[in-house]
């Protein structure tokens, strides 16, 4: 783990040594940096770093003889590899708890860094921006300048089973940072009110109102050059969400994919494919030692040399169809819930296949 680690760093801090020349970062800054990126790193790949382990471990005794004498003395197969899972356990629920809420706390700063100092400058330019922002109620601006904290060709729609009854426009809204507000540029707000025909008794008497039927809408319409007004948007909802998902734990995932949800956002698989993969992340452990145990177990002639090669082989073939299924569910070509989970199907038929064959 520290080899990898170390060696994952040093490129890390090649490649963006002249972005932090040019930012005129000092040392303190990038120390703090790699404080938070070295645990993120090192959670990454710990499920492969402990796939090597078991393998390099394993492959060793099995090199001595003794995962020989061990299955001659009566002891069965499935129990040698006890402590390994009870090893794998241990790792897994610290790495869920990592993922789950430390990592992503970590991260928030580790992101702010990357944001402001490594990614280029961030321009918002998403065009016809609508958000179910509540039950009824519909957002809906044409642009926005992230820089000027502008939006331009504005509109909030309230709707009552179908019907429009309240339509707020503007030609631009500002966010004023002192208030904390959004400010209206010549705005305008129309109420309707709805006029109902009165039905007349056999007596000729008239009923409720509301009991007839709608025969026409009167509207009450205000306007003004300036408004100050609350909304349930903020500057944040237009800022970059480059690998937002990381700075995230598994509560906020929840309800920020909700929020997407009801808003009828774009881009929520992306959310659900991470929330998913925190969730396999400790089964997937357990599948690699497995599957460590059962491709070191045999006494090989040659040394422990080429079974730790197939161990790094078959690790870099699982990277593969981890990033290959994720990228098809964040494309949306496959449902997030199971895409996160073939890697793991995939590798768990290999497993029982090999160790169907495996002296024991």
């Amino acid at each position: 783990m520290l080899i990898l680690v170390a060696v994952i760093v040093v490129i890390d801090i090649t490649e963006k040594t002249d972005k932090y020349v040019k930012a005129g970062l000092t040392t303190l800054q990038i120390l703090a940096y790699y404080r938070d990126f070295i645990p993120w790193v090192a959670n990454l790949i710990a499920p492969i770093t402990i796939f090597i382990a078991t393998v390099y471990v394993c492959a060793r005794m099995a090199g001595h003889t003794e995962i020989i004498a061990i299955l001659g003395s009566g002891v069965s197969f499935i129990r040698m590899m006890v402590p390994y899972f009870v090893g794998a356990l241990i790792v897994a629920i610290i790495t869920f708890i990592l993922n789950g809420w430390i990592i992503p706390n970590a991260s928030k700063s580790r992101l702010a860094f990357e944001v402001q100092y490594l990614q280029n400058k961030y321009y918002f330019d998403k065009r016809n921006i609508h958000m179910q922002v509540a039950t009824d109620t519909y957002l809906y601006i044409q642009s926005y300048n992230n820089a000027s904290l502008t939006g331009y060709h504005f509109t909030l729609e309230k709707f009552d089973h179908n019907h429009l009854i309240e339509k707020l426009a503007a030609n631009r809204i500002e966010w004023d940072s002192v208030k904390q507000k959004w400010t209206l540029r010549d705005w305008m707000i129309k109420k309707v009110d709805d006029i109902f025909e009165k039905p007349q008794t056999a007596e000729g008497d008239s009923v409720l109102a509301m009991t007839g039927k709608k025969i026409a809408s009167k509207p009450e319409t205000s306007s003004g050059a300036s408004l100050d007004t609350a909304l349930v948007i903020s500057p944040k909802e237009f800022e970059s969400d480059y690998r937002k998902y990381d700075g995230m734990t598994l509560g906020e995932l929840n309800d920020y994919i909700h929020t997407l949800k009801v808003r009828g956002s774009t881009g929520v698989e992306l959310y659900e494919v991470e929330k998913y993969t925190r969730y396999s992340s400790p089964f997937t452990i357990f599948i690699l030692v497995f599957m460590g145990v059962i491709v070191s177990a045999r006494k090989s002639r040659g040394g422990t040399g080429l079974q730790i090669a197939l161990g790094f082989g078959l690790s870099f073939v699982y990277i593969l169809f981890f990033v290959l299924f994720r990228s098809f569910a964040e494309a949306g070509a496959a449902p997030p819930q199971l895409a996160v989970w073939i890697p793991n199907i995939i590798f768990g038929i290999i497993s029982l296949i090999m160790y169907k064959y495996v002296p024991r």
